[in-house]
């Protein structure tokens, strides 16, 4: 059997971008000298790239320049899925919604780009109800800038991995889909209620 399942695969770039859109949050990884580096940081698609800033004292700032390769995880929704709520015979399982993009990275060095790039991803950020408008200027963006590096990921290799019971029958895949639904909701509160 071929790993991973083929209906466990999602080529389609726009539910990937609909994933990056709807969980900007991203890991992303480099190496040097055999050590990965992992940062989390949220990236905005823009016309097959991805657009991030980094503070110039992170150590992976000095691998995001120069053509170097990188890779990026995006998290989607997940949650455990119990044989309890199919109409079928089936067993435990682990439904989830990721997606891995490898890239080429490059150094945006323009402060102009730079700031622009700060307030469009406030505006992308802040939608669908704005409540803050990050103004050009606004002193304390001025005052950062220098303390910001841009970057942007030339996507080399899309890959969506949608593992969401599609291998069940209809009904027992609709199950599993309002499961992954009302479990994200309920596990974030409790989970937030446990260590806040």
């Amino acid at each position: 059997m071929k790993y991973p399942p083929k209906h466990h695969q999602d080529s389609d770039r726009n539910h990937i971008i609909e994933v990056i859109k709807a969980y900007p949050l991203a890991t992303i990884m480099s190496v040097v000298d055999n050590t990965p580096l992992v940062t989390h940081l949220p990236l905005i698609y823009e016309n097959g790239k991805l657009i991030g800033h980094i503070d110039i004292y992170n150590p992976q700032t000095e691998l995001l320049k120069n053509n170097n390769d990188i890779t990026v995880l995006f998290y989607g929704p997940q949650c455990y899925i119990s044989p309890s709520i199919y109409s079928t015979t089936q067993l435990p399982t682990y439904n989830y919604i990721r997606v891995h993009l490898k890239g080429k990275v490059t150094e945006i060095e323009d402060k102009n780009a730079l700031k622009q790039s700060l307030i469009t991803m406030t505006e992308f950020l802040e939608n669908p109800n704005p409540k803050y408008t990050l103004e050009p200027d606004n002193p304390r963006l001025d005052a950062n800038l220098s303390y910001i590096k841009m970057f942007e990921i030339d996507i080399t290799h899309w890959e969506g991995k949608f593992k969401l019971s599609q291998d069940k029958k209809k009904s027992d895949m609709l199950a599993a889909r309002e499961e992954l639904i009302r479990a994200n909701q309920e596990n974030i509160r409790e989970f937030l209620d446990n260590i806040f």
